[in-house]
């Protein structure tokens, strides 16, 4: 397998945020005294992937819109802070000495269906910052996943690629960005159709 660049979802490929993410959540929750809706890292697990209005749509299902991603909005801006404060050590394991090993030979990218913010988040916890040449999230571009890592090539010129991601939403985005996907099966999804599965991170390198 040969690509020029790689890029790479976030949760559930890189790490694992669930109980962080619910934590920040519920921090805002309580504060607005809606302590009922809190989640869990379960409750989380089979919205991860999916943007950040649909997950609202199920969380917080009872808020009546447009209170409801106003809402999410607070629950985010809390989640981040709650990471920022956090040493995050969810990471799985060596993420970064493969990234360092692929980046000889690969532009690395990060796109994720995540809020501003998020993906510096990650690549600041990870030590990653030396590794990825850029990144693009659904709160960028409002838009879905497929389009965003289509915007994402577009703008750093990238001819060949290769998304590697877990869920099924991860798969159907890369076939509408006219990219292969390589499936991370420690992760959280069960996608149909993958050019290579992964059991572990480093595994990318044998590819």
């Amino acid at each position: 397998m040969n690509y020029e660049s790689l890029i790479f979802d976030i949760d559930g490929t890189l790490w694992d945020s669930r109980a962080l993410v619910a934590e920040g959540y519920n921090l805002q929750l309580c504060a607005e005294g809606l302590a009922h809706l809190c989640v869990t890292a379960e409750d989380l697990k089979p919205l991860f992937g999916k943007v950040m209005t649909e997950i609202a749509d199920v969380i917080l299902a009872e808020i009546p819109l447009p209170e409801r991603y106003a809402l999410m909005d607070r629950c985010m801006t809390t989640e981040n802070e709650y990471l920022h404060q956090n040493p995050c050590e969810i990471g799985y394991p060596n993420i970064r000495e493969t990234m360092e090993a692929l980046a000889k030979n690969h532009r690395l990218f990060i796109v994720s269906n995540s809020q501003c913010g998020y993906p510096e988040l990650c690549i600041e916890k990870l030590g990653l910052g030396e590794y990825i040449s850029g990144h693009l999230c659904f709160g960028d571009t409002g838009t879905e996943k497929g389009e965003t890592i289509r915007r994402l090539m577009e703008r750093h010129g990238i001819e060949s690629a290769v998304y590697v991601g877990d869920t099924q939403g991860d798969m159907e985005a890369a076939e509408k960005a006219g990219i292969d996907f390589i499936f991370a099966a420690y992760g959280f999804g069960t996608p149909e159709r993958y050019v290579a599965r992964i059991e572990r991170f480093e595994d990318l390198l044998k590819l």
